[in-house]
C-alpha cells in the first residue's frame, strides 16, 4: 500500500477586537499572510492536496481560501463540514473517514485544542517544541500514514514535519501574489517597509536588540512589509512583536530609511526607535527558533549586516547621549 499524506493545518491569527461571535471572528492581517505563507509553502514542496476538509467557521474559511487560492486549488476542491467547528478528534476522525479511498493526499482545516489532539493521537511520536505548541496559529502538520482514510488507528502515523509560517521568508507571499495574478509582477506595497531600532538602558548602559535572520546566517532589525492597512509606525510595530517578541513606544517619526534591492526593485526601509519596555519569554514567542541579543551599541554596529543601519546606530547613539 502506497503511503498516504494528511496536511493538518490551524486556522491563522483571528482577530478578537471586533466584538463578534466566536463563530465569525475574522483574520487579522498577520493571519491571512500566514495563510498565504503556508499556502504557498505547500505548493513549493509539491504537496498540493487532492481533497481539503475545512471548518466553516469565518477564520478557518478564510485560511483556507487563502493557503487554496496560494496554491491554486479551486475553491470546490473543499469541502465545508461543521463537524470540524470546536471538533474533537472523534469528529475528525469521522470527516477524515468520508474521504475516498484512493485519495491520497488531503488536507484538513480547523482548531485547536482538537487538532493538536488529533496529531498526537495519530502520530507514535511527537516530537513537541520548547514552547509547548504543536500547532500555533497558521502552523502546518504534515503526517505520513499507510492506513485506509475509515481506518485511523492510534498511532498509524509518523509526523514529517511540523511548519510555522515565522519560518518562512516573505519570498513565499510574493511567489503566493505572482501566482493568484498570473505570474503578474509583485505589489507595489511589498517595496515599502518599516523597521524597528530596538533599545534600553541597563545598569545606566544603553542596548540595543538584534535578532538572527530567518535562516540564522547574518544579524538584522525586526523588519517587514508595510501591511496595506496599518501606518509605517504600526506595521514596525507588529514586525517588533513577531520577530522579536517585544513591546515598547516607538518615535512618531523614523530616525532614517535605507534602500535594498529585492524582487527586481528596490524596497525602502523607514526605521524607527523603539524604547523597549517588555520582552516577552521565549515560550510566548512565536518565532523563539530565532536568536535575539541585547548588545553595546559598538557590537551592534559591527553585526548588523546592512551597512545603513550602521549609521542609524550611531545616530540614535548620540542622540540618547
Amino acid at each position: 500500500m502506497k503511503a498516504k499524506t494528511l496536511l493538518i493545518l490551524r486556522h491563522g491569527k483571528s482577530d478578537w477586537t471586533t466584538g463578534d461571535e466566536d463563530y465569525h471572528r475574522p483574520l487579522v492581517a498577520r493571519g491571512r499572510q500566514g495563510s498565504q505563507k503556508m499556502g504557498a509553502w505547500i505548493r513549493q514542496q509539491k504537496l498540493v492536496p487532492e481533497a481539503v476538509i475545512s471548518s466553516p467557521a469565518e477564520r478557518a474559511r478564510a485560511t483556507t481560501m487563502l493557503a487554496c487560492k496560494a496554491m491554486g486549488l479551486p475553491a470546490k476542491t473543499v469541502r465545508w463540514d461543521e463537524r470540524l467547528y470546536a471538533a474533537p478528534v472523534e469528529a475528525l476522525l469521522a470527516a477524515l473517514a468520508e474521504c475516498p479511498k484512493n485519495t491520497r493526499r488531503v488536507m484538513l482545516v480547523g482548531h485547536n485544542p482538537g487538532l493538536e489532539e488529533l496529531v498526537e493521537y495519530l502520530a507514535s511520536h511527537v516530537d513537541v517544541p520548547e514552547d509547548g505548541k504543536i500547532l500555533p496559529t497558521s502552523a502546518l502538520a504534515r503526517l505520513e500514514l499507510l492506513e485506509d482514510w475509515r481506518n485511523l488507528a492510534q498511532g498509524c502515523a509518523t509526523v514529517v514535519s511540523l511548519t510555522r509560517p515565522g519560518e518562512l521568508g516573505d519570498d513565499l507571499l510574493v511567489k503566493a501574489a505572482e501566482d493568484a495574478d498570473a505570474r503578474g509582477p509583485v505589489p507595489d506595497y511589498f517595496f515599502t517597509q518599516s523597521a524597528v531600532l530596538p533599545y534600553r538602558r541597563r545598569d545606566g548602559k544603553l542596548e540595543m536588540m538584534i535578532v538572527a535572520s530567518r535562516r540564522g546566517t547574518r544579524w538584522v532589525l525586526p523588519k517587514g512589509v508595510k501591511e496595506p492597512e496599518l501606518s509605517l509606525r504600526d506595521s514596525a510595530s507588529k514586525e517588533a512583536l513577531e520577530e522579536a517578541g517585544i513591546r515598547g513606544e516607538l518615535d512618531e517619526e523614523p530616525i532614517g530609511h535605507y534602500d535594498y534591492a529585492k524582487w527586481g526593485g528596490v524596497c525602502s526601509v523607514a526605521v524607527f526607535p523603539m524604547a523597549v519596555s517588555e520582552c516577552i519569554p521565549d515560550a510566548e514567542w512565536e518565532e523563539n527558533h530565532r536568536q535575539r541579543r541585547w548588545v553595546p551599541a559598538k557590537e551592534a554596529r559591527r553585526l548588523l549586516d546592512e551597512p545603513a543601519l550602521r549609521k542609524l546606530v550611531d545616530k540614535l547613539e548620540k542622540r540618547l547621549k
